[in-house]
Order: structure tokens, then C-alpha cells, then sequence
């Protein structure tokens, strides 16, 4: 009866175990992921106050793709969050919203010593953050 109990206890803990870890690894890869912009019109170096790519369809497929690596596990698929972080189809249009973007993909967000968002600019590029922004503006809902 001894090794019955055992043998269910150590069930149980390789069961706990294996939930535990699918629950960790959800997010999946968390490192930020390379975004091909090759096909892109160079823009340079400094960053821009206005979306360069806003309404270019090459642009707004790259910028999907980027989108679906680095910012749905947060922000949702499609842009409409669930709750983790805010909902980017009702992100402000035109000149305004791209400079609120462009600080926040370049700079994050973090509060009180906790990270919100991490910073993208200097990792994904300016080039892979206006597409991004590109293919938001077909999400936007008023």
C-alpha cells in the first residue's frame, strides 16, 4: 500500500509539474523577433514625428507580420486586447497618435519600477515600427 501512495503522489507531482511549466512557457518566445524590412523605402536614421509608410501596402503587410510576432501576445490578435495591455485598434489617428507611438514603441512603458511594455526602438527599428503603425491604422475603430 506504501508504494501505491508513493507512486500517486509522484503522479501528482510530475502532473503539478507539467501544468506548471505550459503555463509559463504561454507566452511563448518573449524575445523580440527579427522584422525583414528590406522591402521598405529608406527613411534614415532619425526618428520620424509622422508615420512615413501610413497607407503603403507593403508597409502594412510587413507590418501585420511584425505585429503578430512581437505585439499580439500582449495586445491581442488583430489588435483587440483581452485585457493584458490596451487595445491598439483605438490608438489616436494621424500626426499625434504617431508621435504618442513612436515614444511608446521606442522608449516602453514602465511605472513604478515595473515594466509595462519594453522598449522596441532600438531592438526592431524604426522602419519595422512604422509598419507596425501602418498596419494598426487599418485596425482602428473610433
Amino acid at each position: 500500500m506504501k508504494i501505491l501512495g508513493r507512486v500517486a503522489l509522484l503522479g501528482a507531482i510530475a502532473t503539478l509539474g507539467m501544468t506548471a511549466t505550459s503555463a509559463l512557457l504561454a507566452h511563448g518566445d518573449v524575445t523580440p523577433q527579427a522584422v525583414d524590412t528590406s522591402a521598405l523605402p529608406e527613411i534614415g536614421d532619425a526618428w520620424l514625428e509622422k508615420n512615413p509608410y501610413s497607407g503603403n501596402a507593403k508597409a502594412i503587410e510587413i507590418g501585420q507580420s511584425a505585429y503578430g510576432q512581437n505585439c499580439a501576445r500582449c495586445h491581442g490578435l488583430d489588435a483587440e486586447s483581452g485585457g493584458i495591455a490596451p487595445d491598439l485598434r483605438y490608438l489616436e489617428a494621424g500626426e499625434s497618435g504617431d508621435q504618442w507611438f513612436a515614444e511608446r514603441f521606442r522608449h516602453g512603458s514602465s511605472h513604478d519600477g515595473k515594466v509595462y511594455m519594453p522598449p522596441f526602438g532600438d531592438v526592431l527599428g524604426q522602419k519595422a515600427g512604422w509598419a507596425i503603425r501602418a498596419w494598426l491604422e487599418t485596425k482602428r475603430e473610433g
